[in-house]
């Protein structure tokens, strides 16, 4: 707000954005406009420049129900122009709306809000990406983990949404989940766009939720869902627009042409996923070897959501991406900085990771060659250690028990 005319703050619903929102609004003096409210919509819409007018801060919460207030806030920078002039919030992505929604390129910065992360929930100030990407030792420590494998499976099925954090029992915890899938599927898809089969969104959707952490399979998720591809593929668009779907692009496909380009899928939230899913911390803790496979997915999808959430918040990032080879070598999440430097990341479900295993990241190292600044195998064991070159092993909980220096 220093800086730009116009923040938008932009995530699912329920994360928490309009809580931040009013307290921008009391901490700034600004004057709050809540356009989920439909007597106010309506006045907003009837007479937007009444709205958008005045020196006070002007805080819009769910903005996408009236683009129309953009031209607005447009009209108002073109008169003048000073910083945080406007703060909004949106459910649906920026870059789903009409074309006209894009009058404030150039004037607007979008921040991401997601769901708690870890050290947010421990009240710990995370700061594990930003260290490991400078200083990469600095994060291989004497300290012994004391997560255990059950304590990680909760994590991951509690999830970071605060209402569901707030649940009194896992009961009431999925019956919040399910009626937040209901309601996203039935109120802001169908807000973005008319759809032919929109009855089988919500199919789709558990199809994808089964390819989590896995390579994007438009053609397989088409055929067991009934749809063509093209329906499925602005469906599946559909689905990141509102936040339910991340798609994780490939990264560095000019390196090799051994490099594949398609993009990894994560239902953004473990505890949807695993909802979806329809598995409990129970499920996952059997030995069965299709637990075994689903609770090594569901712990990507949560490791490299933790992570997306410490790159929401870091300044030096450029992009981020999964690496992976023809030849079936593949690195779970690549982190390019600004200068140029690369991190990788392997999730691993085990108490141990074998040299072997770390064949991906010497890969990912070798194509980089000098600007490979770390590897980093993040896994369920007790002690941190270098294993070679540049590559390390971490217990997974470093992700938010990190206190290097910033």
């Amino acid at each position: 707000m220093s800086d730009d005319p116009v923040v938008l703050l932009e995530g699912p619903r329920s994360v928490g954005k309009s809580t931040l929102l009013k307290e921008v609004t009391e901490s700034s003096g600004g004057r709050l406009i809540d356009l989920d409210d439909p007597a106010t919509r309506d006045a907003v819409i009837a007479d937007p420049s009444r709205f958008m007018g005045g020196e006070q801060t002007v805080c819009i919460d769910e903005y996408q129900k009236a683009p129309l207030v953009l031209d607005a806030i447009k009209a108002e920078l073109n008169k003048a122009t000073r910083p945080g002039r406007f703060v909004l919030t949106g459910s649906t992505r920026h870059d789903a709306l009409p074309p006209a929604a894009q009058a404030l390129t150039g004037r607007l910065s979008r921040l991401t809000i997601y769901p708690f992360s870890q050290g947010e929930l421990s009240n710990v100030r995370e700061n594990f990406l930003d260290t490991a990407s400078r200083t990469p030792t600095a994060v291989v420590t004497a300290e012994v983990s004391t997560t255990t494998r059950d304590d990680y499976t909760a994590r991951i099925c509690r999830g970071g949404f605060p209402l569901a954090l707030a649940a009194s029992s896992d009961r009431a915890r999925k019956r919040w989940i399910d009626e937040y899938v209901r309601l996203t599927l039935e109120r802001d898809v169908r807000e973005l766009s008319r759809l032919r089969q929109g009855h089988l969104l919500g199919t789709l959707l558990g199809r994808l939720a089964g390819q989590t952490a896995q390579v994007l399979n438009i053609e397989k998720a088409a055929r067991d869902v009934g749809l063509d591809r093209v329906t499925t593929e602005s469906y599946v668009s559909l689905l990141e627009k509102v936040f339910l779907l991340h798609r994780l692009p490939a990264w560095g496909k000019t390196l090799t042409a051994r490099s594949a380009a398609t993009p990894k899928v994560h239902v953004l939230d473990s505890a949807i996923a695993a909802r979806l899913l329809r598995l409990t911390p129970e499920k996952l803790s059997t030995l069965d070897a299709t637990a075994q496979t689903e609770f090594g997915h569901l712990l990507e999808t949560f490791a490299v959501g933790e992570l997306l959430k410490q790159a929401s918040w870091n300044d030096d990032i450029a992009g981020v991406g999964h690496w992976r080879t023809h030849d079936g070598d593949e690195v779970d999440l690549v982190v390019e900085l600004d200068d140029g430097g690369v991190v990788g990341f392997e999730i691993k479900t085990g108490s141990r990771v074998p040299g072997a295993e770390l064949n991906p990241l010497r890969k990912l190292r070798d194509a980089v060659g000098k600007n490979f600044v770390a590897g980093f195998a993040l896994y369920l064991g007790e002690r941190s250690y270098t294993f070679d070159d540049r590559l390390h092993v971490l217990p997974l909980d470093r992700l938010w028990n990190c206190y290097g220096s910033r």
